[in-house]
This record gives C-alpha cells, structure tokens and sequence, in this order.
C-alpha cells in the first residue's frame, strides 16, 4: 500500500540540523586556541580567557540542537520500511548517548579544566608541580571523553547514513555524504585516543565539519522542495490488502 510522508518533520529536522553545527562552528570560533598538546602554554592561556564558559555553554548548546535535529531525522523516516525504521531508531539512541557523553565532556573542559589552569597559574612556586598534575590529569580525562564522544557520534552517523538510503525521494549523495562524515568522526575518536589534540586531529574536525554542512545544506534543499506529501511504498501484507481494498457494497 502507499503512504505519505509530510514534508514537515523533514523540514525540522533539516533545520536543526544546520542551524545547531553552524552554531557550533561559530561558537568555536572564539575559543582559545594555541598549540592545544604544549600544556603549560596552553594551560595559561586557558586561564586567561575571559569567555571560556561561555563558548562553551553556546558549543553545549549547539550541540543539542544538532542532535535534536538527529532525533528529528528519525522521526521523519520512521516508517518508510524496516531496514529505515531500526537504523534511525539505533541512531537515535546513540545520539542520546553522544549527548550525555558531550554534556560530560563540557563539564570537564569548560569547568574543571580551567579552575585546575586557574589554580596552577596562581599557585604559589611549591604547589605548582602538583597543581599543574592535577590539569594535566584533567586534560587526559578529556582526551577520554572527546574520543568516545566521537566514536558514538560516527556509528550515529553510520546508522543515519543507512536510514537515508532507504528513500526512492531522498538523493543517495546524502547519504553518501553522512556516512564519511560518521568515518571522520570514528577516525578523530581514534586519533585524539592516541595523539590527543593534534594538528591531525584538527584537520579531522574541518573536514567533518565539511561534510556535515555538505549534506545538512543538501538535505534542507530537498526538504523545503518536498510538495505537501511525497509516496513511499511498503510491502502489502494480506491484513494490508483487505484494508486498502475494501470488498465494495452490493
């Protein structure tokens, strides 16, 4: 039988999805940067910073959005067919999960991590070794945290990337697009496990976000140029049949 999908649960989740990573981008803009792996240089110029927290209360906040939008995306290809229906719901759930492990991220970088710089920087000569242990200890809790983060974020991303496939209506390209966003993500989860905050790394995270505005921006097109309803077809079953052909009166 034929159903129709509504153009607006594609169009939100379109829109969360570009609204929160260019928020993210720009948000990231203005965090302090310098050579993130010298950690006395970057320490203090950690706790120097007058935005610090919020840069990254707008990063947290970008990042729900983009995950909402996620959430959205799932919502729209529900129930196109199975294959659609259990990959979005597999990649909502990690969305779920990159979101908690984000929040924990940002608690430790844009909390702890600079009261621990503060503390070195202001500590007295006898206390800095210790003090500056203690950040440093915090920074590889970091380390932790944004690998993982990026490798629930890419098999998310996987996941999406085989719901997009399913729609006759949605471009393959998208999902194509998705899916090397999802490996970038599992290569800086990687990367950053080993190397920490790398110059690599950072390469990894311009080109993820690439990608991501690639198919973000591909999707809102696609989706703001949707008519009212667009078809998708779905295996008739015999209940499906008695019910989409009625026997006529006599």
């Amino acid at each position: 039988m034929n159903i129709a999908i509504g153009r607006s649960p594609l169009r939100l989740a379109a829109a969360l999805l570009l609204v929160g990573q260019l928020l993210y981008i720009v948000a990231t803009q203005f965090h302090t940067g310098g050579e993130a792996n010298n950690h006395p240089a970057i320490f203090a110029a950690y706790a120097a910073s007058g935005i610090w927290t919020a840069v990254h209360v707008a990063q947290f906040t970008a990042m729900a959005i983009l995950l909402a939008g996620l959430l959205a995306l799932a919502i729209a290809l529900e129930g196109y067919d199975e294959a659609a229906r259990w990959a979005g719901r597999f990649g909502a759930a990690l969305a779920v999960a990159v979101l908690a492990l984000y929040g924990t991220l940002q608690a430790v970088d844009g909390v702890a991590n600079r009261q621990a710089d503060v503390a070195w920087v202001s500590a007295p000569d006898a206390e800095k070794a210790a003090r500056f242990a203690s950040a440093e200890a915090l920074r590889w809790i970091e380390w932790g945290l944004r690998s993982y983060h990026a490798f629930a974020l890419g098999i998310s991303l996987l996941l999406f990337a085989v719901a997009a496939t399913r729609p006759t209506w949605l471009p393959r390209p998208i999902a194509l697009l998705m899916g090397l966003s999802g490996l970038v993500y599992l290569a800086q989860g990687w990367l950053v496990g080993v190397e920490g905050f790398s110059q690599t790394v950072s390469i990894a995270i311009v080109l993820a976000w690439v990608l991501s505005v690639a198919w973000m921006i591909w999707l809102a097109v696609v989706a703001w140029r949707m008519p009212d309803a667009t078809p998708r077809r779905m295996a008739d079953d015999d209940e499906g049949r008695s019910r989409a052909m009625p026997t006529p009166p006599r």
